[in-house]
């Protein structure tokens, strides 16, 4: 059978095929510490399971209205008591999980040949779903050493030829995060432009230090008509596979997007909406977030200590997410073990089948200099796989 050019054009998710690899390993009975999913290790809180499972008890199991109506108000209250964004319910739409409400963005604002600007390092799925919607991806190149942050004047050098601006802040999966006064700026210039703005916001609980979360929409009134604001609950809740994600932007993209999702869902997952309905409400939700928001802080700081330490290693620190996203390229041209390594694919193969850890290579997020580490994961995996990377790179 032969497929589609649209889909022989994308890439599989490097960060699901890691993955993937490392349950495989596990099963095999093999001692595998797992750097490379980006998923909270803690259970869904109690009371948001609870309030799933009185909705399946109540015989909450039928469709809902596309566009997920038990959350949007909910949602409503969320952006304006925590983002100080102002919306009305028919801006918002729930979808399967924050990679639905994006894809969906890309259909309905994209014309064939259209381009989107996405500052590398980028998460994996971006570009394949500009390619999906017809659009090619332009890459703004940051590195290290600029701290893995587009400025103004790497926006306009290119906006003239583009549509869609994407911003992930705090990012995946570098762990950086741009600060009130360097998203103002870049919000000054998008509004020398004529872009639309992707704000991806998923990970705008997960903050350390003393950095500070702004929504990007809330920066300019004048930025309300131009931008899309992304977000979900697996993140900030450890609710994952509840596939659970939003949006926020002008109605009638809003409904562009809605009149598409109920061509490919239906509806979001009624006794899921549920669950999140309490994850909004509940005043227990500050607490648990705050919980974990603390300990992934602390898992950060440890690994990015312990990283930086390494021979021929270098880390930003990573504010914000639960990534570390290292420089390993000094190893680049010598052996690790038995293995020749020339880039982050090699490093990673190395790490993965010679000490059984499991990391992303940059290359799937556009910089190949880099190798992306989850501390999603307990102190103790943290401290073992750490051990054996330090032995494997000295």
């Amino acid at each position: 059978m032969e497929l589609s050019s649209r889909i022989k054009s994308v890439q599989p998710s490097a960060t699901i095929a890691m993955d993937a690899r490392a349950k495989q390993m596990k099963a095999q009975g093999l001692d595998v510490v797992d750097f490379g999913v980006g998923e909270p290790d803690f259970d869904t809180p109690d009371f948001i399971r609870a309030a799933a499972k009185a909705a399946l008890d109540a015989g909450d199991t039928k469709y809902t209205p596309a566009a997920g109506a038990k959350l949007k108000a909910a949602i409503v209250q969320k952006l304006k008591r925590e983002n100080a964004l102002e919306y009305t319910t028919d801006q918002v739409l729930v979808t399967f999980g924050g990679k639905h409400a994006l894809y969906n963005a890309f259909q309905v604002l994209l014309e064939p040949g259209r381009k989107v600007l996405i500052p590398a390092p980028y998460w994996v799925s971006y570009p394949e779903q500009v390619k999906l919607a017809g659009g090619e991806p332009i890459f703004l190149p940051t590195g290290p050493e600029k701290g893995f942050k587009i400025t103004p004047q790497d926006l306009l050098a290119r906006a003239g030829e583009a549509r869609v601006l994407v911003l992930n802040n705090p990012s995946n999966p570098t762990g950086v995060t741009y600060t009130p006064q360097e998203l103002k700026a870049l919000a000054e210039a998008v509004l020398k432009t004529e872009l639309i703005v992707f704000a991806d916001e998923i990970y705008e609980k997960l903050i350390y230090g003393d950095t500070k979360f702004v929504s990007f929409a809330s920066l300019d009134e004048r930025l309300g008509e131009r931008t899309l604001t992304f977000n979900g609950l697996s993140k900030t809740f450890s609710m994952t596979g509840w596939r659970l994600g939003w949006v926020a932007g002008p109605a009638d993209v809003i409904k562009a997007m809605a009149t598409l999702a109920s061509q490919q869902t239906t509806n979001p997952v009624s006794f899921a909406q549920a669950g999140a309905l309490a994850a909004y409400s509940d005043p227990a939700a500050a607490a648990e977030v705050e919980a974990m928001r603390r300990e992934f802080e602390r898992r950060g700081r440890r690994m990015w200590e312990r990283l930086n330490a390494m021979e021929g290693v270098s880390c930003v620190q990573p504010t914000g997410a639960f990534y570390c996203f290292p420089d390993v390229s000094a190893h680049y041209g010598r052996k690790l073990g038995e293995a020749k390594v020339a880039g982050s694919m090699d490093f990673a193969a190395a790490c993965l089948e010679q000490i059984h850890v499991a990391v992303v290579p940059g290359a799937a997020f556009g910089e190949d200099r880099c190798v992306r580490l989850s501390f999603a994961t307990g102190m103790e995996q943290i401290e073992a796989g750490l051990d054996r990377l330090e032995k494997l790179l000295g």
